[in-house]
């Protein structure tokens, strides 16, 4: 009897078909379309920078000129002064509006309900107009006892400036908004969760404030900071209930030096670009804040 080992062949053994796939080369799945998508969006994005660089219409020098103006800066300060109060008494009011909407009580629902419909339909240039010619409806306000005596009276005239005309119109508005954005950050978080907190004795308050809370933020902060955004470039609308803010100082001084229009409204956009970018940002830090105390 051999002791030697035949060929593998011989005795119809093959080697392994996975060691033949291996030893073949891989070739990666071609894409030509994307390839001559993205050839299309770079040509056309360098010729809009190279016009944006030599058209002498832009006025760069100009624009340079303006940005830092002290009157530009001022109606800068202006729109962040509207933009933090509204924003503060938006949020606070939004927050209230939610609590009432999903209250078991039907007036507060009731009432909720009406006011975030009747704001989201009006447009907001309509109810600052209305606040700022409020006046007209009623020179004087006051406190006291309905269809009785007044105990506090008030001049409008004199406490209806334009900026708390501006402020209040732009938070009435942020509320409605706000308590919707608020009111689904509350649902989406799953019932389960509350039904738990309740099993295990927890006060309601600290129910909200330690489970609910923190798991509705995840979606209430996205959905807020767009709204956030969109409320600073509201501000711009300010400008017609004679409040000089950065769009109202841009116009100004376009109606006085009408050949720098366009620089001048380069710098407006250049501002709002500015601001809405340190929002966003904001934003990023905030979620990622989130998402670590998640994974902690």
């Amino acid at each position: 009897m051999s002791t030697s080992a035949e060929p593998a062949e011989a005795i119809g053994i093959t080697e392994s078909p996975h060691r033949d796939l291996a030893a073949q080369r891989v070739i990666p799945l071609r894409h030509p379309g994307r390839w001559i998508a993205t050839a299309v969006v770079v040509v056309l994005a360098a010729q809009f920078v190279h016009g944006l660089a030599t058209n002498p219409f832009y006025q760069w020098g100009r624009f340079g000129y303006w940005f830092a103006r002290p009157v530009i800066l001022r109606g800068l300060w202006v729109t962040l002064e509207v933009t933090a109060l509204s924003a503060v008494l938006g949020l606070l009011g939004g927050v209230v509006l939610a609590l009432a909407r999903l209250s078991h009580n039907p007036v507060l629902r009731t009432v909720s309900w009406v006011y975030i419909w009747l704001f989201r339909s009006v447009p907001l240039i309509v109810v600052l107009l209305i606040l700022f010619n409020f006046s007209a409806l009623y020179r004087t306000l006051s406190l006291g006892v309905p269809f009785g005596p007044s105990f506090f009276r008030f001049d409008e005239n004199k406490l209806a400036t334009e900026l708390v005309v501006a402020t209040i119109g732009l938070s009435l508005n942020e509320a409605a908004y706000a308590a919707e954005v608020v009111r689904g950050g509350i649902l989406s978080v799953g019932r389960g969760q509350r039904e738990a907190s309740a099993a295990l004795g927890l006060p309601r308050w600290y129910q909200f404030r330690r489970i609910v809370l923190p798991q509705a933020l995840r979606a209430i902060v996205p959905a807020y900071v767009n709204q956030l955004i969109g409320l600073i470039k509201g501000t711009s609308l300010v400008f017609y209930v004679s409040l000089l803010d950065l769009f109202g100082q841009v116009q100004t001084m376009s109606s006085t030096y009408p050949g720098d229009v366009v620089p001048l409204l380069l710098v407006a956009t250049a501002w709002y670009v500015i601001l809405t970018s340190l929002v966003s940002l904001a934003q990023y830090w905030i979620e990622r804040r989130l998402r670590a105390g998640e994974r902690g």
